[in-house]
């Protein structure tokens, strides 16, 4: 699959590159596993890879609290911390998706657009739980 470079420019900041990779949507022989966004900003990529590590890092130190048997407050408390930083994380991805793969979908015909919306749909259900 080859990959490409485009910079978009967004009039409230500077331009920024995006990789472009094949395409979101799936292929029909090769399964969920094949699909790829249809570009990701690095700089979002590295934010979310840095914050998932951080994720890491918390919940290992709730398993930590659990073995210790600390206070099921203080536990709580942690558990709630790294819901909310799940869901930043979530809402960058988001954002990234409809920016990108939805856009270029939806922009391709009712062929590509009508699962999307379905997707989309899903994903905000899923997404608001």
């Amino acid at each position: 699959m080859s990959q490409r470079t485009k910079t978009h420019t967004d009039p409230a900041s500077a331009p920024t590159t995006v990789i472009q990779c094949g395409c979101g949507m799936q292929d029909a022989d090769a399964g969920d596993e094949q699909r790829k966004a249809v570009a990701v900003d690095p700089d979002a990529k590295a934010r979310n890879v840095r914050r998932l590590r951080l994720i890491e890092g918390q919940v290992r130190g709730l398993q930590k609290m659990v073995e210790e048997d600390r206070y099921c407050a203080d536990i709580l408390m942690q558990i709630s911390s790294v819901h909310e930083a799940l869901r930043s994380v979530g809402r960058e991805l988001m954002r990234n998706h409809l920016k990108h793969c939805a856009t270029s979908a939806i922009a391709q015909g009712p062929e590509s657009a009508e699962p999307m919306y379905d997707e989309l749909v899903d994903l905000m259900y899923r997404h608001s739980r």
